[in-house]
C-alpha cells in the first residue's frame, strides 16, 4: 500500500517538487524505475541521503538491477523488523489464550 501511495505521489507531483516531497520520494519510493528517475531529477539531495539510503548509490548510477536486489534487502529488513517487534506481543496474547482455556477447563 506504501509503495503505490508513494508512486502516485511522485507521478502527482514530480513536476511540483518540494524539499519534504523530494525526502519522501527518495528515500521511500520501491519501484526501481521510478527511483532512478527521481536519483536523476533530484541528484544532488540523492547524494545527500545516500547514507541514509545507501542504494541511492546504484540509483543515481542507473544501476537497475542493483536497485531492484537493494529494494528486496530493504523490504526483507522491514519484514523481520516488524517480526522482531510483535513477537513479544505475539506471546503475550498466546499465553492470555492459553491462560483463558486452562481457566475455561477448571
Amino acid at each position: 500500500m506504501l509503495r503505490r501511495l508513494v508512486e502516485v505521489s511522485y507521478l502527482t507531483f514530480r513536476g511540483e517538487a518540494t524539499d519534504a516531497r523530494v525526502e519522501l520520494w527518495l528515500l521511500e519510493l520501491r519501484t526501481p524505475a521510478l527511483l532512478i528517475e527521481a536519483a536523476a531529477r533530484h541528484s544532488g539531495r540523492a547524494r545527500e541521503l545516500a547514507a541514509r539510503r545507501p542504494l541511492l548509490a546504484d540509483a543515481l548510477a542507473g544501476r537497475e538491477d542493483e536497485v531492484t536486489g537493494g529494494l528486496a534487502r530493504e523490504e526483507a529488513a522491514e519484514r523481520a523488523a516488524d517480526r522482531a517487534y510483535w513477537a513479544p506481543l505475539r506471546a503475550e496474547l498466546e499465553a492470555l489464550r492459553r491462560q483463558a482455556r486452562g481457566g475455561e477447563a477448571g
